[in-house]
């Protein structure tokens, strides 16, 4: 096997199927098509996985071009044991509401932690978007 320096090792992972995970948290699985010097990927059958505790949901999105700055993981995922995954697969509005409710938790102790750090005269200038709660 030859050693090739950058994106084109992943020539042997075309027509496989992928785990992308993006910058912006999104986790995408499809299957790679085509990839050039960039690392810009094109998936197609492509479902946006969402993961809430062991719960998760499968949106479809069909062909999915994505930026090669965007990603940050791309892995092949083995067939054989994709089906043995301890994780429990839900419908997509179940997802997306247990998504919101963790969401929204996440965004009530953020409130309290800003709460109490202004109230000891700490501001934070990340945190001056709070202050309209």
């Amino acid at each position: 096997m030859n050693y090739m320096p950058g994106t084109a090792s992943l020539i042997e992972a075309i027509d496989k199927k992928h785990l992308v995970l993006l910058r912006d948290g999104r986790t995408l699985i499809g299957y790679l098509r085509s990839i050039d010097q960039f690392a810009n990927l094109v998936l197609q059958q492509t479902l946006e996985r969402i993961h809430v505790g062991r719960k998760y949901g499968d949106i479809p999105r069909g062909i999915f071009v994505v930026r090669g700055e965007n990603v940050v993981l791309l892995g092949e995922i083995d067939l054989e044991k994709e089906s043995a995954s301890s994780l429990q697969p839900v419908s997509i509005e179940k997802i997306l509401e247990e998504l919101r409710q963790e969401q929204d938790l996440q965004h009530r102790q953020e409130k309290l932690k800003f709460q109490v750090l202004k109230e000891r005269g700490i501001l934070l200038p990340h945190l001056d978007t709070l202050d309209d709660y």
